[in-house]
């Protein structure tokens, strides 16, 4: 009895397929420097087990609400083995990550070119209604955050 091969080439559909994303996403991923671009051009372009990994790995970061270019600096930042683990990480309804969403931050002419990221809690007031507070908010800020969050809390039996 021979054991199945596993498969670690696809076209171009077939991996949008895979993965749940269109074509154009694909190109447009490795336009973007998200994904690294196929070895060959033209219609025997194929891609590897890498390209699925890290597009199953965007995934996982679009899904804990992070724009292209904090999900760009978290690949840039992560080992083979962590952003194996991070595309095996299940995506979908009640999959919502447990650390703070984190955005990349504005950068200044003249310093560094990486993305610098920063980190905002993300609070559930009511179903379908989320604030998130950046750390580096100022007191007031959170304090308005408190009071926003403390109104939804004492109103929420009008909102059922």
């Amino acid at each position: 009895m021979s054991t199945p091969k596993t498969q670690t080439e696809w076209k171009l559909t077939a991996l949008a397929e895979e993965v749940g994303v269109s074509p154009r996403t694909v190109r447009y991923y490795v336009q973007r420097g998200l994904l690294p671009a196929p070895p060959f051009k033209g219609p025997d372009t194929v891609y590897g087990e890498e390209h699925r990994m890290r597009l199953k790995a965007i995934r996982v970061l679009q899904a804990r609400f992070l724009p292209l270019d904090a999900i760009q600096a978290e690949l840039l930042r992560l080992s083979p083995e962590e952003l194996r683990r991070l595309a095996e990480t299940p995506v979908g309804p009640g999959t919502l990550p447990e650390e703070p969403l984190r955005f990349p931050t504005p950068r200044r002419p003249g310093k560094d070119p990486t993305v610098e990221v920063a980190r905002y809690q993300r609070w559930l007031l009511a179903p379908g209604l989320e604030l998130h507070v950046s750390e580096q908010a100022e007191a007031k800020v959170r304090a308005l955050a408190e009071r926003v969050r403390a109104l939804i809390e004492s109103e929420e039996g009008t909102l059922s």
